[in-house]
């Protein structure tokens, strides 16, 4: 329940690599740094409903702890996987549909924000939230 909330994107750290390895091109890699990300997570048992808003897209992802899902990303690169909670944290480990290249996620709060840590390909990059 301690995700629960509408989180708002304070800051980045390595977002550009992070999507340049991702083989997404400038232009939209310098957009999305800009992208005002608001997330609204509602947790209730094992389901999560996260509503992403952002200057480009809305849309609303629904899954359930342990089950995979099939999740697109706002450049259009297709996922699938599977969040899981171990401790405090939630675990994402996705592979590309296109290419089967893993990209793994963890959710956390840390000092009162939602951190999120994304690595593909052996670069990390954080997106920070903090609570609305």
């Amino acid at each position: 329940m301690a995700f629960d909330g509408t989180w708002k994107v304070d800051r980045n750290e390595n977002y550009d690599k992070f999507m340049e390895k991702m083989g997404i091109n400038m232009v939209k890699r310098k957009l999305a740094a800009h992208d005002n990300l608001k997330l609204i997570i509602t947790q209730e048992g094992n389901k999560f409903t996260v509503k992403e808003s952002s200057t480009f897209r809305t849309a609303e992802i629904v899954f359930e702890l342990g089950v995979t899902f099939t999740y697109s990303l706002a450049d259009g690169t297709e996922l699938t996987g599977t969040w899981s909670l171990e401790g405090n944290k939630l675990i994402g480990k996705f592979n590309r549909v296109d290419n089967g290249n893993a990209l793994n996620a963890v959710r956390e709060i840390v000092g009162g924000e939602l951190v999120q840590t994304y690595v593909y390909e052996g670069v990390e990059a954080k997106r920070i939230f903090k609570k609305e």
